[in-house]
C-alpha cells in the first residue's frame, strides 16, 4: 500500500496533484485487517491497512477494490471514506475507505508476508506504520467495543 507498491498514477480527485495511495479499512466480524510489509526492507515487519496506487483513469474505490482482489485474492465492496488524508513520501498521500469482503478468504500474494484479523482491544498488538495509524484510529471507532 504503501510508495513502493509498483502502481502508478494520480486518478481523478486527487486535487492536489499527488499521487493517491488507497488503502482499505477492510471490516468483517467485527474485525479490521491488518497486513504485514515483506518489502521495502525499511517497511519490511512493519503492519498496514492493504491498498495501493490509483491508476491513471482510475477512480479510487475501483483502485481500492483491485488492489484488493491483487494483494489478498478478495471481493470487496468500498464503504465509506475515513476522513482525513495522510501525506506519504513527498507527491504522494494516503486516502482510507472503509471496505466489507464479499468473496475469499484474505492471503498474503503480493507485498505482504502476514495477515490478521484484529478487534477493537488488539489493534495495539502490531507494530503499525505511522501514516497507517491515524486511519486505524479512525477504523477503531467504527468496531465494536470488546465484551466484558
Amino acid at each position: 500500500m504503501t510508495e513502493s507498491t509498483p502502481h502508478h498514477g494520480t486518478g481523478p480527485g486527487h486535487g492536489t496533484g499527488a499521487v493517491v495511495v488507497v488503502a482499505a479499512a477492510l471490516l468483517d466480524g467485527g474485525r479490521l485487517l491488518a497486513a504485514r510489509r515483506s518489502a521495502p526492507a525499511d517497511l519490511a515487519g512493519r503492519w498496514e491497512l492493504p491498498g495501493g496506487k490509483v491508476e491513471p483513469g482510475e477512480r479510487p474505490e475501483d483502485a481500492l477494490v483491485r488492489e484488493l482482489r491483487e494483494e489478498l485474492g478478495v471481493e470487496t465492496e468500498t464503504g465509506e471514506r475515513i476522513p482525513g488524508e495522510w501525506p506519504l513520501k513527498p507527491g504522494y498521500v494516503l486516502r482510507v475507505w472503509t471496505a466489507r469482503l464479499l468473496s475469499g478468504t484474505p492471503r498474503p500474494l503480493e507485498d505482504h508476508d502476514a495477515l490478521r484479523w484484529l478487534a477493537r482491544h488488539e489493534l495495539d498488538t502490531v507494530d503499525w506504520l505511522d501514516q497507517d495509524r491515524p486511519a486505524v484510529a479512525e477504523a477503531a471507532r467504527r468496531l465494536p467495543a470488546a465484551r466484558p
